[in-house]
């Protein structure tokens, strides 16, 4: 892992997303090396030739930026984070992330948090001073094998598990991003159903599902990835890429349906 420290002239930037009003992102890069991530369209614009998941820049100065952004900033949902993890390893080392909450502690914005971390456990002392926050694990299987080939460096679903658990326990509204469902591998009826059953367990009150999005980069290492652990959904996947619009209706169709059962909003 290729580990920079830098320095930032902003850190909270306007959200082009529907129902975020801007973005905060600690850190440039993420550790996990989840071969479908999307963000991995950051290297564009940072300018690094390394492979995604294998460098992270930590922006050390993000607080005292964030605190002055903070005083002039007009009221407005902010998440953390868009395009990197907030509670991705480093985080342990240089709580980034926890510095810049605790500027935000000190005003009414809505705070959303999605991670794939079991570390965000850390800081629910402070998340309980925020009047509106929640707090949204990706879980995109219950397999941890599945877990160990397409997020290498996330934290073990159970860890996740039971951080959404202790997180709904200490009053934080808590949310899953089901996303991607893996095509053949937890797209299905009774492994969307398992793992509904459990999010409803640990107290989840809302899902957002979205299928994989296979193209550009994303394809390539998804692509080096079926050949190497699962060769035989090679056609299936690109037969999926081919027609994600009617893919994705039906996987939405089937996750109504079962969000219904367990009384969970499906956002």
């Amino acid at each position: 892992m290729i580990v920079r420290e830098i320095e930032c002239k902003s850190l909270l930037t306007r959200s082009g997303i529907a129902s975020i009003d801007y973005a905060l992102n600690p850190y440039v890069g993420c550790a996990h090396g989840c071969v479908y991530c999307y963000a991995s369209f950051m290297k564009h614009f940072t300018g690094h030739q390394e492979a995604w998941g294998s460098f992270v820049d930590v922006r050390v100065n993000a607080a005292a930026v964030l605190a002055k952004q903070m005083k002039r900033a007009k009221r407005g949902k902010i998440s953390l984070s868009t395009v990197t993890d907030p509670y991705q390893p480093l985080e342990k080392q240089y709580q980034i992330t926890r510095a810049c909450l605790e500027v935000l502690a000190a005003y009414d914005f809505p705070v959303s948090i999605l991670t794939k971390s079991a570390l965000v456990r850390r800081d629910i002392d402070l998340l309980r001073r925020f009047p509106d926050v929640d707090v949204g694990f990706t879980i995109s299987t219950l397999d941890d094998e599945l877990r160990q080939v397409f997020e290498p460096g996330a934290s073990p679903i159970p860890a996740r598990l039971a951080a959404l658990d202790e997180l709904a326990q200490a009053g934080i509204k808590t949310w899953g991003f089901c996303g991607p469902l893996l095509p053949f591998l937890s797209d299905g009826e009774e492994q969307m159903e398992a793992l509904f059953r459990e999010l409803a367990r640990v107290g989840v009150s809302a899902l957002i599902v979205d299928s994989m999005k296979l193209s550009g980069s994303v394809w390539g290492r998804v692509r080096k990835m079926l050949e190497r652990h699962y060769p035989d959904l090679l056609a299936g996947y690109q037969f999926t890429a081919q027609n994600r619009q009617p893919y994705h209706k039906a996987l939405l169709t089937r996750a109504q349906s079962l969000a219904d059962k367990y009384s969970l909003a499906l956002d």
